[in-house]
């Protein structure tokens, strides 16, 4: 299962999510504040829960963070718990 990496934002929200022909299949949104980007939700299609469709869009969110010079926020609970988990995070966490 290979989903295209989408995102959309204006000057206050954004979401990186990945669609199929059916919608959404997994997103995580945003909203920015300064140079911080607060990720304030999560979720994935039930159907599909459990195949890190989640933990992929976490990860291009801080890669594009990186890209960006933003910082994260990880207000949502699945953000929190894999910013804990994850060293590789630390550098733009908040």
């Amino acid at each position: 299962m290979n989903h295209e990496i989408l995102h959309k934002e204006n000057l206050t929200n954004g979401m990186f999510y990945m669609q199929d022909d059916e919608g959404i299949v997994c997103e995580l949104t945003y909203v920015k504040k300064e140079k911080v980007l607060v990720i304030d939700h999560t979720q994935t299609r039930k159907s599909l829960e459990g195949n890190g469709l989640a933990s992929k869009l976490l990860d291009h969110t801080v890669n594009y963070a990186r890209e960006k010079d933003f910082k994260i926020d990880p207000l949502c609970p699945f953000a929190e718990v894999k910013f804990d988990e994850n060293e590789d995070y630390q550098d733009v966490k908040v």
